[in-house]
């Protein structure tokens, strides 16, 4: 774990070593140790607050690595990736060094246990401080041991199915750092241990509402209870963003790659379906939940389960990453044919000639979510038309050499259509925040795991998958009634329907790269494009070859961590 020696290495500038071969007498230089660290409430807050550093947002583009997207960036590292530089020298997915940020939080959790820190003069606020706090950390540090479990599980060189190692000490630097690889269900149910003990001293939500108040809670005066857990707090790590994640988790751990388990799947619908029945179940779905990247300037929005601080100043930097080149952007991410193909027609039945497709016409009454997600041939977007066939000047397909699209087809979700590039190199910005967890999300989260369970029509604490993906699809703006989801009766039927929608749905939010591997599905599906040629549109059966050896449904360990550390057990085949 050569990065978590490193960071011990960073972290004595707390501890003061510094040697000074002068004649002068050493200057009192101020520098904070840990007996200091261990008794100051900001300092000490300071180490849980690096707990949130290394959360994964929506801004990823790993999508880049899948068969939904082509970087035209030569040198981006999920491209160079996806082309067959994969190995466990170079691995642009690796999440390694989250365990950087798991040992931050071991650290708080020392600092906590010794009981040293006065947060307030008042004892039940101090005592409340003290829950709260070893309940963020508890989760935070789960959290990111499940980031490194999606990255790194997978079937060692012994041919069992391995988690990854569980830390739960700050590890000095002569401490042990040849662990070895937990059992992949040992590693779940450790998280799931770190995440159950968060959820028994965490508020579900931070609130000014005493309706909103826990059990726990309840033996404290409200008026001390808010200045601990009152609504400036909601951002930080809640009941609900926790019983959201186990959600996740257990999805995680069901799925066909791994221990393909009822009782995991159970626990996902169970879990999922709790936190949305206190939303209403199926209609509390968010009605803009489709769009909600168009209105990253509303301060709440009932699409988000957790989010990032929304910022005081504007920016444009993704919109300038992902802009085509005639309206000033550098038109970065490509989506493909493949991905447009899954969109249904407008009647909700798949995109093929026997119900309605014309490949000359290839837009029309299509899901209506294509044409917000996407730009294609002849729309407007940011402040101009783009044509990507003949006549489209520099949006023109393959027209300039990582500027122009690749695929035919721009990006448009996530980005805001308030942005402006202007051609001077100024920018009219947007604000814009991370998203770490949306209902949408857990929406299908449930559908999937209720489906795998009993079918279509499973009954979860009053929910069914069919209900669930009809609200979906009839947000989305398809026809009404949706005879094409009526018409599914099998679970395998619903299983490709649910995928599907996923894949629509969560587009370029970062989870398509880890869907296809836990479903197990091949990774090789070449990256398709289109050009309209003035009179026709041709499509392009092979944009990017994609060149991922077969075992890499499980993704390598760092080489330099298994040379170093051989306790740890490398992935079969890298």
């Amino acid at each position: 774990m050569k990065n978590l020696i490193k960071y011990i290495v960073i972290m004595s500038v707390f501890t003061g070593m510094v040697s000074c071969d002068t004649m002068l007498e050493p200057v009192d230089e101020n520098r904070l140790d840990f007996e200091f660290v261990s008794t100051d409430p900001a300092s000490a807050e300071g180490i849980l607050l690096n707990g949130y550093s290394r959360l994964i947002d929506q801004f990823t583009f790993i999508e880049a690595a899948t068969d939904d997207a082509v970087n035209n960036q030569l040198n981006n590292g999920f491209k160079l990736m996806a082309l067959g530089g994969l190995n466990a020298q170079n691995n642009p997915t690796s999440r390694w060094n989250n365990f950087e940020s798991v040992l931050w939080l071991n650290k708080f959790l020392e600092i906590i246990d010794a009981g040293e820190i006065v947060w307030s003069l008042d004892e039940d606020i101090n005592e409340m401080f003290y829950l709260r706090m070893e309940g963020e950390a508890l989760a935070l540090r789960g959290l990111h041991h499940f980031y490194v479990l999606q990255a790194h599980a997978g079937i060692g060189t012994s041919g069992q199915l391995l988690g990854v190692p569980y830390i739960t000490e700050f590890i000095q630097p002569d401490g042990n750092f040849n662990l070895p690889r937990l059992s992949f269900e040992a590693t779940v149910q450790a998280i799931m241990a770190d995440f159950d003990a968060a959820l028994a001293l965490l508020p579900t939500d931070y609130s000014d509402s005493q309706a909103d108040l826990d059990p726990l809670y309840q033996q404290y005066d409200f008026n001390k209870y808010k200045v601990v857990n009152g609504s400036p707090y909601n951002l930080r790590m809640s009941g609900r963003i926790v019983k959201a994640l186990k959600a996740r988790l257990a999805l995680f751990a069901a799925s066909p790659s791994f221990l393909n388990d009822q009782a995991y799947y159970t626990m996902a619908a169970e879990f999922a379906s709790e936190v949305l029945n206190t939303i209403g179940g199926v209609s509390g779905l968010s009605p803009n939940g489709v769009d909600y990247f168009t209105t990253y300037n509303v301060s709440t929005t009932d699409e988000m389960i957790w989010r990032g601080t929304i910022p005081t100043g504007v920016s444009s930097g993704i919109e300038r990453r992902m802009f085509p080149p005639s309206v000033n952007g550098r038109g970065e991410i490509n989506p493909t044919q493949n991905f447009v193909n899954a969109f249904p027609m407008q009647n909700g039945f798949p995109a093929t000639a026997a119900n309605g497709y014309d490949p000359q016409n290839p837009y029309a009454n299509r899901d209506p979510r294509l044409a917000q997600f996407v730009v294609s041939n002849g729309d407007n977007f940011g402040g101009g038309t783009i044509n990507t066939g003949v006549g489209g000047g520099i949006d023109r397909l393959d027209s300039i050499p990582q500027f122009s699209t690749k695929t035919g087809y721009y990006l448009k979700k996530l980005l805001h259509p308030g942005v402006r590039l202007n051609d001077d190199g100024s920018a009219v910005g947007q604000r814009t925040y991370d998203v770490y967890f949306r209902y949408t999300e857990l929406f299908l989260i449930f559908a999937e795991a209720a489906n795998e369970i009993g079918g279509p029509d499973q009954q979860i604490n009053g929910m069914t998958p069919r209900e669930v993906i009809g609200a979906i699809r009839q947000r989305a703006g398809l026809a009404q009634p949706d005879n094409y989801l009526a018409s599914i009766t099998t679970t395998e039927a619903m299983r490709q329907l649910i995928r599907n929608e996923r894949r629509l749905e969560l587009s370029f939010e970062g989870h398509r790269f880890w869907d296809l591997r836990r479903w197990g599905l091949p990774l090789n599906e070449a990256a398709q494009g289109i050009f309209f040629n003035g009179t026709d549109y041709i499509e392009i059966p092979s944009v990017e070859i994609r060149n991922f050896p077969s075992f890499a449904t499980y993704m390598p360990i760092p080489n330099d961590e298994t040379l170093k550390f051989p306790e740890l057990e490398q992935n079969a085949g890298w």
